[in-house]
């Protein structure tokens, strides 16, 4: 019953900006507020990675190639976390997927940056 639902991919030109949300449904809200949630991507014949990271006393992470232009954040009332996604570049093409603690995923959404 546990469910997250990412939104706002779509197609961007380079230099451009999203905002990715990821609504979910079925989980406590001390669940949402302690746990760690993160966002990955995952483009064609690569691996999945870990982009950014949000704990339960909103300490942040982020992989080296977004630091500096994507923001995550969340809202605890709302249980819904974000991904500001600034100056983006073409190799920021992927399926975004959202995480909840260790155990539930979102289904993805897409988000293809042109040239």
């Amino acid at each position: 019953q546990v469910q997250l639902v990412e939104s706002g991919g779509g197609l961007v030109q380079a230099g451009g900006s999203l905002r990715l949300s990821c609504a979910t449904s079925g989980i406590s809200g001390i669940f949402f507020r302690l746990t760690t949630m993160a966002w990955h991507r995952q483009a064609p014949g690569k691996q999945r990675e870990l982009v950014a990271s949000i704990t339960g006393i909103e300490g942040v992470n982020y992989s080296d190639s977004v630091k500096g232009r994507f923001t995550i954040s969340k809202d605890n009332a709302k249980k819904i976390v974000y991904l500001q996604m600034n100056s983006l570049h073409p190799e920021d093409t992927a399926v975004y997927y959202c995480q909840g603690g260790d155990n539930y995923w979102g289904q993805g959404t897409q988000v293809t940056v042109s040239s």
